[in-house]
């Protein structure tokens, strides 16, 4: 959270990881609580080469403190990434918009039945925003607990409603968003 809300601001435009081989690439974006974050360049450095400057971009104090919290297998690559902050998150641009047309609800339906479909627990998706309608900002544990289910799983199950703009979340727990609401008043799936 710290990194992506550095990114947005440009206080940090760099991380250094070290991998095997890297797990992100130039153009890659990513959705963080900050917005979009975009890879700019990834490129193979020398840890003891890390200047303090590049350090407090990646948000250290100094070049010492990043090298001790890479990964301690040495014999791994070190990567330098620079990002950059690439707008706002197109969710909530998403999840605002409650002007659904047909085709909009259909898209929907056909989108949460695969979702229904492809679960090792059986549908979940009209449940799921059933429970999250009936009880705002209740915490996740608890709408889990509802269910039976574990809270994990749970989570990551809302985030899918999420990436559909379906959902919005807080500190503490979810809200079905103005697009979920009038999805739910125009959908003929049932819960």
């Amino acid at each position: 959270m710290k990194v992506a809300h550095g990114v947005r601001d440009g206080s940090l435009t760099l991380a250094f990881r070290r991998w095997k081989r890297p797990d992100v690439e130039p153009g890659r974006r990513f959705t963080t609580s900050a917005g979009m974050v975009r890879v700019e360049d990834v490129s193979v450095v020398d840890p003891d080469a890390i200047t303090d400057e590049e350090a407090r971009l990646a948000g250290w104090p100094d070049a010492a403190r990043l090298r001790k919290r890479l990964n301690p297998d040495a014999s791994l690559t070190t990567y330098r990434i620079a990002l950059a902050w690439d707008g706002e998150d197109p969710r909530i641009a998403l999840r605002e918009n409650a002007a659904l047309s047909h085709d909009d609800v259909a898209d929907l339906d056909k989108r949460l039945e695969r979702l229904d479909r492809a679960s090792s627990h059986g549908p979940w998706t009209m449940g799921t925003l059933a429970l999250i309608k009936e009880h705002p900002e209740r915490r996740a544990p608890d709408l889990a607990e509802m269910v039976g289910r574990e809270t994990a799983p749970f989570k990551l199950d809302v985030r899918k409603l999420k990436g559909l703009g379906l959902t919005r979340s807080f500190a503490v727990g979810y809200q079905i968003s103005p697009r979920g609401r009038a999805y739910l008043e125009r959908t003929r799936r049932k819960p």
